[in-house]
C-alpha cells in the first residue's frame, strides 16, 4: 500500500510539475496581442481563449470583426495569462513584384555631413558650435519652414552673418540652436560648413496593391539616407515605371544590385517610409491580376515557397525559394530567413541583390511576405518580412 501510494504521490507531483511549466511556458511565450482574421480558427493547442465579456470560449471560426481582451488557460482549465485579441476579415491583394522608381521628398532637409569653412580668420565650423550633427533633420530656420536644400542655402547666403535660429529633429525629439554663418573666401558667400539632402531616389520591387483602395506597400524596409543611415523623413514623393537595364550579379562579400532607368509615367504617390516599407496610392489599379489572401504570420511554415521578381526587362517571373527559419517575434524586417533555389535565378544574378526588396514569397497561395535583405557573405540567402506586418500600415496613413 506504501508503493503504491509513494507511486501516486510521485505521479502527482510529476503532473503538478509539467502543469507548471505549461503554465510558465505559456506566459512567458505566448504573445500580449494576438491577431486572427475572421474566417480562421484561432489553434492554440493545449491552450484555449475565452472572452472575457461572456466567457465564452474562441475555439471557433470568428467571424465578427473586432478588439477583445481574452483569457488564456491550459487546457481550459488552469489560468495562464490575459492577452488582447483583434479580428480582422482576412484582407485580399494583388501581389506584384513589378519593378518601380522611387522619388522621395524629406521633411525638412537631413544634414548629410559637416565641414569647415575657409573663411578669412581660417577654418571655422559653425555647426559644430551649434551642436548641429550627421543625421540631424532640420526643419525651420530664421522662422522660416525649410522644405529644400536651395531654400536653406537662400536663407544663409543672405544673412549678412547673421545668427540664425535653427529647429531640428534628433531621434525623434525637437531641439532649438543658433548657429552664426561665416563668410567663405573660396565660395564668395555666408556659409554653415553643413552639408544637406532633400531627396533619395532609387529602383526597387512592389510587394502588393489593393484593388479596391489602390492602397500599395514596396520593399519591406525602409528608404535610409546613404550617408547617415538614417530613414529619411518623408514629406511627399511617387512611384514611375521602371524597366531592368542589367544585374551586377552578387558574390559573396559584395552585394550586387538590378541596374534600371526610370520612365516618365506615374504611378502613384508615396505617403509613408517606415522600417516595414514604403506605403503609398495607386492613380488607378489594374483589374486583371488574380487578388490572394494575406497569411498571419502563424500560418507560415518553415519550406518550399516562390518569389515573384522582376530581373530583366519589366517582365516578372516565378522563382523557387526554400524559407529555412522564421522568427515570429521579430517586430521589424527580419521575420524570416529565406535561401533561392532557383538556379535559373542564380544564373542570372547570384541570388538576392539590390533592388529585389520588396519581391512578394508565395506560399500555400497565400502571400506570405516579402524579401528584404541579403547576407552579404552568402547572396543566395536573405530575410523576408511578414505581409501580415505591412498590410497593417494601411490603417496609418489616409486614403488615397
Amino acid at each position: 500500500m506504501k508503493k503504491i501510494i509513494k507511486c501516486l504521490c510521485l505521479c502527482f507531483i510529476a503532473v503538478a510539475v509539467s502543469v507548471m511549466s505549461a503554465v510558465v511556458y505559456g506566459f512567458y511565450s505566448l504573445p500580449d496581442e494576438l491577431y486572427s482574421f475572421s474566417d480562421k480558427e484561432l489553434d492554440m493547442g493545449f491552450y484555449t481563449c475565452s472572452v472575457q465579456d461572456n466567457e465564452a470560449r474562441v475555439s471557433k471560426t470568428l467571424t465578427v470583426e473586432g478588439e477583445y481582451r481574452v483569457n488564456i488557460s491550459l487546457f481550459n482549465a488552469v489560468p495562464v495569462k490575459s492577452s488582447s485579441l483583434t479580428v480582422s476579415n482576412r484582407k485580399y491583394v494583388v501581389p506584384s513584384g513589378e519593378i518601380v522608381g522611387l522619388r522621395l521628398f524629406t521633411d525638412g532637409v537631413m544634414v548629410v555631413g559637416v565641414d569647415d569653412v575657409d573663411s578669412d580668420k581660417g577654418k571655422v565650423n559653425p555647426a559644430s558650435g551649434a551642436d548641429i550633427k550627421k543625421g540631424d533633420v532640420i526643419t525651420v530656420i530664421d522662422g522660416v519652414e525649410v522644405k529644400n536644400s536651395g531654400q536653406v542655402e537662400s536663407i544663409i547666403s543672405s544673412c549678412q552673418g547673421r545668427e540664425l535660429e535653427v529647429e531640428y529633429v534628433r531621434n525623434g525629439t525637437r531641439h532649438k540652436s543658433k548657429i552664426s554663418p561665416v563668410y567663405s573666401v573660396s565660395a564668395g558667400r555666408y556659409k554653415t560648413g553643413l552639408w544637406i539632402r532633400d531627396s533619395a531616389a532609387g529602383i526597387g520591387t512592389m510587394t502588393f496593391y489593393e484593388k479596391e483602395t489602390g492602397f500599395f506597400a514596396c520593399l519591406g524596409h525602409a528608404v535610409c539616407d546613404i550617408d547617415t543611415g538614417e530613414i529619411l523623413p518623408l514629406s511627399g514623393g511617387d512611384i514611375v515605371d521602371a524597366g531592368i537595364t542589367g544585374c551586377i550579379k552578387g558574390r559573396a562579400g559584395c552585394a550586387g544590385e538590378l541596374c534600371g532607368s526610370f520612365e516618365n509615367t506615374r504611378e502613384g504617390v508615396l505617403y509613408l517610409n517606415d522600417s516595414t516599407g514604403v506605403f503609398g496610392y495607386l492613380d488607378s489599379t489594374p483589374w486583371g491580376e488574380v487578388a490572394l489572401p494575406i497569411a498571419l504570420k502563424g500560418e507560415v511554415e518553415t519550406g518550399k515557397a516562390q518569389i515573384i521578381s522582376t530581373v530583366e526587362g519589366t517582365s516578372k517571373s516565378y522563382y523557387d525559394i526554400e524559407i529555412e527559419k522564421l522568427n515570429p517575434e521579430d517586430k521589424e524586417d527580419k521575420n524570416m530567413i529565406i535561401k533561392i533555389t532557383d538556379y535559373e535565378l542564380i544564373n542570372k544574378t547570384g541570388g538576392i541583390v539590390q533592388g529585389m526588396s520588396g519581391s512578394p514569397i508565395i506560399q500555400n497561395g497565400r502571400l506570405v511576405g516579402a524579401v528584404t535583405h541579403v547576407f552579404l557573405n552568402d547572396p543566395t540567402k536573405g530575410y523576408g518580412i511578414f505581409a501580415e506586418t505591412m498590410i497593417k500600415k494601411e490603417n496609418t496613413i489616409p486614403a488615397g
